[in-house]
C-alpha cells in the first residue's frame, strides 16, 4: 500500500500486511555517516598517527588498528542514495552517527580536526535535507577538555541534536572520573548521549572468529558500558543525563535479574543505593533485536516510552526494513508502536 509520511510529504510504501499504523512517519535514531570531507583528512594526515587508508573499486578502507572500516560504500557517503533508500524504508527522519574507527585513535590534534570536520559535514547535511536529517556528533572524548571544546560548539550548530560516544575511550571506561566534566557540560546542554561499540572485549582473542566479534562483541560491549554507567555512579551523579544503548541494550536488560541479585549479595556492588533495575528506565534503547520477542521483552520490562527505532544503516547486521520489526508484531500496541517509531525519538532530540 501506498503511504505519506506526517511530515515533508515523501511517499513511501508500507512493507506491513494490514499495518493500522501505516500513515505512521518513522524516525531512525541508529543510521551512520562516513562524509567525504572525514574520509579525505584521514587519507591526508592519518598515516601519521598510525592509519591506513586505501581507495579500492569497492570503496574506501580505513585501518586505526585495531578497529577497520571498509570497504565503505557509496550508500553510506552519498545523501542523495540514503534519502533514496529511506523513502524506500519509510522513514522519514535519521540521526546520523560515526561509527568505527572514530576519532580516538589520532593525536590530540588530528582527533580535534576529525572531530569539527565530521560535525560540520553533518550540519552541512541537515541544511540539505532539514525535515530528514539530523547530526548526532562524535567528540575527542580521550582528552575531556577538547571534548566539552566541540560539545558546547556544536551545540549551536543548526540540526545537531546530540552526541554519539564509544562504549569505552581507548582504554577507559565510561565511568572514569576523567570524563565526569563532559557528562556535566552534556547534561548543562541537554543534549544526549548515543553510546556504539568501539574497541570490543574479545575481538583479537576469543571473539576473532564466525564474525564473533560484531554478533556476540557489540551486544556485550553495550552490556558492560551500562553496567559501569549504573555501578560506576554516572547516572546518580547526572540524573539529566539521557543515554541511548544500541542493538536492544544488548544483554543488560536480560541480565538484570543476575546484576541485580549481585547488587544484594556481594560486597563490591553494595555501594549502590538502589537497586539495578531502577536504573533500567534511565536509558533509552533501540529496536535492533533482530527477534520480535526479544523486542516485546524489552518494552514489557523497560517501557514503550524508553524504545527507539533504529536501523544500523546501511550495514549488513543492520535492518533493511527497520519498521517491519513493529508493524510486524501483533503483540504490540498500535500506541505503542506509534511512540517507538517516532514520538520518542522527536521528543528526545527535541525536534
Amino acid at each position: 500500500m501506498n503511504e505519506k509520511t506526517a511530515r515533508g510529504g515523501h511517499a513511501a510504501t508500507c512493507q506491513c500486511r494490514g499495518c493500522d499504523i501505516a500513515r505512521t512517519s518513522a524516525f531512525d535514531i541508529h543510521a551512520h555517516y562516513y562524509p567525504d570531507a572525514f574520509l579525505d583528512l584521514i587519507e591526508r594526515e592519518g598515516e601519521e598517527c598510525g592509519a591506513n587508508f586505501k581507495r579500492t573499486d569497492a570503496g574506501p578502507v580505513v585501518k586505526a588498528p585495531p578497529l577497520h572500516a571498509g570497504p565503505i560504500e557509496a550508500k553510506f557517503i552519498d545523501l542523495d542514495l540514503r534519502i533514496a533508500a529511506m523513502d524506500g524504508q519509510g522513514v522519514q527522519a535519521q540521526a546520523l552517527s560515526l561509527t568505527q574507527p572514530m576519532a580516538y585513535w589520532a593525536d590530540d590534534a588530528l582527533s580535534e580536526k576529525l572531530c569539527v570536520t565530521f560535525n560540520d559535514s553533518l550540519s552541512e547535511a541537515h541544511a540539505k535535507h532539514p525535515e530528514r536529517l539530523y547530526g548526532l556528533a562524535t567528540l575527542p572524548m580521550q582528552k575531556p577538555d577538547l571534548a566539552i571544546k566541540e560539545a558546547r560548539r556544536i551545540a549551536a550548530m543548526p540540526g545537531m541534536k546530540g552526541v554519539y560516544l564509544g562504549t569505552c575511550i581507548l582504554d577507559r571506561e565510561l565511568a572514569d572520573v576523567a570524563f565526569w566534566p563532559v557528562y556535566e557540560v552534556l547534561s548543562e546542554l541537554r543534549l544526549p548521549v548515543f553510546l556504539h561499540p568501539l574497541n570490543v572485549i574479545g575481538m583479537e582473542d576469543r571473539l576473532k572468529d564466525y564474525f564473533f566479534s560484531n554478533l556476540l562483541g557489540n551486544p556485550m560491549d553495550n552490556t558492560i558500558a551500562a553496567a559501569y554507567l549504573v555501578f560506576g555512579g554516572v547516572l546518580d551523579r547526572f540524573p539529566d543525563l539521557d543515554i541511548v544503548l544500541p542493538h536492544g541494550g544488548g544483554a543488560f536488560p536480560f541480565l538484570i535479574g543476575r546484576l541485580e541479585h549481585g547488587w544484594r549479595v556481594r560486597a563490591e556492588c553494595k555501594h549502590l543505593e538502589r537497586s539495578p533495575r531502577e536504573y533500567l528506565s534511565r536509558f533509552y534503547y533501540d529496536t535492533i533485536t533482530h527477534d520480535a520477542s526479544a523486542l516485546k521483552y524489552l518494552i514489557d520490562v523497560v517501557g514503550a516510552d524508553r524504545v527507539l527505532l533504529g536501523s544500523d544503516y546501511c550495514f549488513d547486521m543492520g535492518c533493511e526494513q527497520p519498521r517491519r520489526i513493529l508493524t510486524e508484531n501483533q503483540s504490540i500496541s498500535d500506541a505503542d508502536k506509534q511512540a517507538i517509531m517516532e514520538t520518542n525519538a522527536r521528543r528526545l532530540l527535541k525536534i
